[in-house]
């Protein structure tokens, strides 16, 4: 694999950013989900590492990584191989997203939505939706969409106004979502709605929309100071219809599914966050050890060495708290709180540490002749994926004190 080599220095190479690989569990991860693994890895270096930089300038969704993607069989990680997919399991599937957004948080996450999605359909759809729907997101034919999120409701996802009226055997959707990742491009929606404003969260229900369906408006890309890859928008139901047949996940379930996509998620761009911080921590180390100053190297000052020390600390604490909760989940375990202090941990870590390696090599640090500036700003980016920090501290504290 090639390094990522310019002119102001020695940038490290992908065997490099490898060696600070995380232990995981050799029973939580066979020889064929390492397989998986390490192809992912390969992909990412070689096809998602030269072209990330030119998604990110042109500010639009990465569509030809998501095509690629989908030829390299990273569309249904979460589903059985009896449907095609690779049934992989969800520590695997953080050691695959690890090692993508280890070159770019905003293709891993792409990913992280779709691969959410298409698990829930194999797991909960009814089989004739689940015949119809899931060979495409599989494939990679259809990109798919979580839209929960709306514009006058961020984390309180039980407080969703999208309506769902029943019309015979068809549904009416209006309202509108917001930051819906893929939201650009994806043709398969899956929407959460109220069916019935005073159930509260069990009135909620979640329907499979095609994305070309009348009555259905999408925004342009969000404007953002980083992580455009991820296609993220605002899309808008009126008077949309989807027919009972297309019920996702239905009255009354809705919300529970919805949390248990997320609490995955969670954990996901917790490992993300690791992948993008091992590659700061290996930039950095690269470039100290060969920059002179002061008629020596920079690694041999104690003030740069200190700092790279706290950034592989913490690196260590995030890596085991999102390990751990991947494994509890895997076991059927509850896991909500272990994702929410990962989650917490892990995108503050990544954040202050990517800043702390931008910072050792000094002015150097913010040329976008690597991918650290990029990474710091999708790093600031997870701090409100799949819930804030601040409902990290929601669920933590109620796990403490109720």
């Amino acid at each position: 694999m090639e390094s990522l080599g310019n002119d102001f220095g020695v940038m490290p190479t992908a065997d490099l950013i490898a060696d600070l690989t995380p232990d995981v569990d050799d029973a939580a991860v066979d020889a064929s989900e390492q397989a998986i693994i390490d192809r992912a890895a390969e992909w990412a270096w070689t096809y998602v590492a030269p072209r990330a930089e030119t998604w990110e300038r042109e500010r639009r969704f990465a569509s030809e990584a998501f095509a690629s993607a989908a030829a390299e069989g990273l569309c249904g990680l979460l589903v059985p191989p009896a449907d095609g997919g690779k049934g992989i399991s969800q520590v695997a599937l953080a050691r695959v997203l690890e090692e993508i957004a280890a070159v770019d948080l905003s293709v891993a996450f792409s990913l992280v939505c779709h691969n959410n999605l298409a698990g829930a359909v194999s797991r909960r759809a009814p089989s004739e939706l689940r015949a119809r729907a899931l060979p495409s997101l599989v494939s990679g034919e259809r990109v798919g969409a979580f839209l929960l999120t709306e514009p006058g409701v961020g984390s309180d996802a039980a407080a969703i106004t999208t309506r769902a009226q029943r019309d015979g055997d068809e549904w009416t959707l209006d309202g509108a979502k917001a930051w819906a990742t893929n939201g650009t491009t994806a043709s398969l929606l899956s929407v959460y709605a109220q069916t019935d404003p005073a159930a509260g969260h069990r009135g909620i229900a979640a329907f499979l929309v095609d994305g070309n369906s009348d009555g259905i408006e999408r925004t342009a890309g969000y404007d953002l100071f980083g992580g455009h890859g991820l296609g993220t928008n605002g899309i808008s139901f009126h008077e949309c219809r989807v027919p009972d047949a297309d019920t996702l996940v239905p009255v009354g379930q809705g919300f529970a599914a919805a949390m248990e996509g997320i609490d995955l998620a969670r954990i996901l761009v917790s490992a993300m966050c690791c992948g993008m911080l091992r590659t700061g921590l290996a930039t950095a180390t690269s470039y100290v050890r060969e920059r002179q100053a002061f008629g020596s190297r920079l690694a041999d000052l104690q003030g740069v060495r200190f700092r790279l020390a706290d950034v592989a600390t913490d690196l260590e604490a995030a890596r085991l708290l999102a390990y751990r909760a991947a494994v509890a989940l895997a076991a059927g375990r509850p896991a909500a709180v272990m994702a929410a202090h990962a989650k917490k941990f892990a995108t503050r870590a990544a954040e202050r540490r990517l800043a702390d390696c931008m910072q050792v090599m000094g002015a150097n640090g913010a040329r976008r002749d690597h991918p650290l500036p990029r990474h710091l700003a999708t790093a600031r980016l997870t701090h409100y994926l799949d819930g804030a920090t601040e409902i990290q501290d929601v669920v933590i504290s109620r796990a403490l004190l109720d």
